[in-house]
């Protein structure tokens, strides 16, 4: 298809990117009327969708194109790796990949994340007083407090840190927090249309009737701290390269087997990108739902054992209501399966986490 439409004899690496590009269009086609369905019809019909049209629009654009600039100059020297790095390219990807992690992990919160949404300091007073407080008690080397303006997309709720080494900062969405709104929601801009005005006031009366206290919100960040403190970021951040190398290193072993291809309507020739869809989308299908589950249940472990330690913080109370408190305002459901839920949640049901917590602290 690629040849087609920039010539056969084009560079490999040319014909992946047009490749790659046509997919990611006819993909987004695809998916648009789900995404619309889903978007504007189920979580509007329970309160959750905030966005107008125009902004869901703009949204989606600008997501397209920031992550074909991003991933075009990654998968095009990922394929150069592989044809010219020899029988050890695997060691080189695998370097490559482990770098880029690194540095999209820096990059993204400065760079790429304000281009779809507002942060903005939280203002001084007794919230922002108390997380530093909170941060310096457990030697958290927090340097920046912000508040991410969500509540233009969604009703859900989050928080949530990055940063490395002794650069760690701590993102808090405006909907998580009790009668707390970003400076942009008391101007109007000339500009805005009827329906985003509209939007945008029913927004504010909702946004009055959802979120927590300080004192849940402490509890909440004691919870997201203690990921932090039992290095369950670090730990998960091993395991993953670590899988990637194992993953590459098979992948070496099996790329080069023109059977694959042939089996696939490539009998002349072994594109590498055509390799790397089959050989990790099919090849490894069963591996893949085994190594799932296993981080699944490493994932629920590791909740609990957060909990566990904002519990040990004396956060407890504070902890359960506004577990309580999150789990209505995002309509989750309290009650699952215990098999369905050890194998689809990251995150365990909220009567699991309850009573985990236990009920005096």
């Amino acid at each position: 298809m690629s040849g087609d439409i920039i010539g056969h004899d084009t560079n490999e690496i040319w014909r992946t990117l047009v490749f790659m590009l046509v997919g990611a269009v006819i993909s987004t086609i695809i998916d648009l009327p789900w995404s619309l369905y889903s978007t504007f019809v189920l979580e509007e019909k329970h309160g959750l969708n905030k966005q107008t049209l125009g902004f869901y629009a703009k949204d989606k654009v600008k997501k397209f194109f920031v992550s074909q600039a991003i991933m075009a100059p990654l998968l095009g020297t990922a394929i150069y790796i592989i044809k010219s790095g020899g029988d050890y390219f695997f060691i080189y990807l695998w370097l490559f990949c482990f770098v880029v992690t690194l540095l999209l992990m820096t990059v993204y919160p400065d760079y790429i994340a304000p281009l779809f949404d507002k942060f903005e300091p939280l203002p001084e007073g007794r919230l922002r007083t108390e997380i530093e407080k909170l941060a310096a008690s457990i030697d958290f080397p927090l340097t920046k407090l912000y508040v991410v303006e969500g509540s233009k997309r969604s009703a859900h709720s989050n928080a949530y840190f990055f940063g490395f080494y002794k650069n760690k900062r701590i993102v808090l969405y405006d909907t998580l927090l009790e009668n707390f709104s970003l400076s942009s929601d008391n101007e109007t801009s000339t500009a805005a249309t009827e329906e985003e005005s509209k939007k945008e006031e029913k927004n504010k009366e909702e946004k009055k009737k959802q979120g927590c206290s300080d004192d849940e919100v402490l509890a909440v960040l004691g919870h997201e701290l203690g990921h932090w403190k039992l290095n369950h970021v670090f730990k998960n951040l091993v395991i993953t390269e670590v899988n990637l190398l194992f993953c590459f290193m098979v992948f070496a072993l099996l790329f080069k087997n023109q059977t694959i291809y042939t089996a696939f309507g490539f009998p002349n020739e072994k594109p590498v990108m055509i390799g790397l869809l089959i050989i990790f989308q099919y090849i490894f299908s069963p591996y893949n739902e085994v190594l799932t589950f296993l981080m699944t249940c490493l994932s629920r472990r590791f909740e609990f054992q957060a909990d566990a330690f904002g519990k040990a913080l004396g956060r407890a109370a504070d902890l359960r209501s506004a577990l309580i408190k999150l789990n209505k305002d995002n309509l989750s459901f309290p009650v699952y399966d215990k098999w369905y839920s050890m194998m689809y949640h990251s995150h365990p049901p909220l009567l699991e986490r309850i009573e985990a917590l236990g009920k005096i602290d």
